[in-house]
């Protein structure tokens, strides 16, 4: 195969070899004893997983024009026998079922989101930031949280109990590899998720469309948890009542609000130009 690292043999498309097969869609569900996997797509969210934990690559799949670019990954995969394959465009399309692959496609182990009392515990003391996703399902809006997330230090992404959220490869390549950068909490209860929050020393805000408190006006807490509703609906008034605050990002009324994505780029902006890390 051309451009192929020295030392990955030759006679198959597999590098490191791998067995030959024919290139398959994800699969709903893991087998059985097995830890499911998710195919991700676009550089920099493949080049994410690369830098920050490289063992969970399982294949590799990627344009010929990315094999300059690529050549610590593509090294990285035969010294550790990984399979990759150097396929055409709309082979590629096929795979991440999009156009937008940027040249390579990646199944990789999924990670599974972690639990609230281990990250409160290892959190350090002074200013800190979380985002509570709660209903937010588009994976593009979950995407682009997750980078804002990422740029402005965001300390975990926290998903309710019920919330069908789950990294896709659609969200990852949004995400810029941001997906890699923010850890993903699952929690059991919302309730008790709230006390320990606030026994941590966080405050909890829901972003609400209308009547709140003006964000660029109010003080906001150095330890802070952002609550964010649905795409559409927004924030659930039981779950707004719960929170401490209430915050309003004002505009000029040409519209009702802006989209959750567009809404936390902002508020964290916001958080972030009164407590610098």
């Amino acid at each position: 195969m051309p451009g192929r690292p020295s030392g990955s043999g030759s006679g198959s498309p597999w590098a490191g070899g791998a067995r030959k097969r024919a290139a398959q869609p994800p699969r709903e569900s893991p087998r059985p004893g097995r830890q499911e996997e998710v195919r991700l797509y676009g550089v920099n969210a493949v080049q994410a997983v690369f830098a920050r934990r490289p063992q969970a690559i399982r294949k590799l799949y990627l344009a010929q024009a990315r094999i300059a670019s690529l050549q610590p990954l593509l090294k990285w995969c035969v010294a550790h026998r990984i399979g990759y394959r150097v396929v055409e465009d709309a082979e590629l399309g096929k795979l991440a079922a999009s156009s937008h692959h940027e040249g390579v496609v990646a199944d990789v182990l999924r990670q599974a989101p972690g639990t609230l009392d281990p990250w409160l515990r290892g959190l350090p003391e002074g200013p800190c930031c979380a985002v509570w996703l709660d209903g937010v399902g588009n994976p593009h809006n979950f995407g682009a949280i997750l980078r804002s997330a990422a740029h402005f230090g965001v300390s975990a992404v926290l998903l309710p109990a019920h919330s069908t959220l789950a990294l896709s490869g659609a969200a990852a390549r949004v995400a810029e590899g941001g997906a890699e950068a923010v850890p993903l909490l699952r929690l059991e209860d919302a309730g008790d998720a709230m006390a320990k929050l606030r026994q941590a020393g966080f405050a909890l805000a829901a972003t609400v469309a209308r009547d709140g408190a003006d964000l660029f006006a109010a003080s906001l807490p150095q330890r802070l948890v952002w609550v964010l509703g649905a795409e559409g609906e927004g924030l659930g008034e039981a779950v707004a009542a719960d929170c401490d605050l209430r915050l309003s990002i004002p505009g000029s009324g040409a519209v009702e609000s802006l989209n959750v994505a567009s809404a936390t780029a902002v508020l964290l902006a916001a958080w972030r130009m009164r407590c610098p890390a």
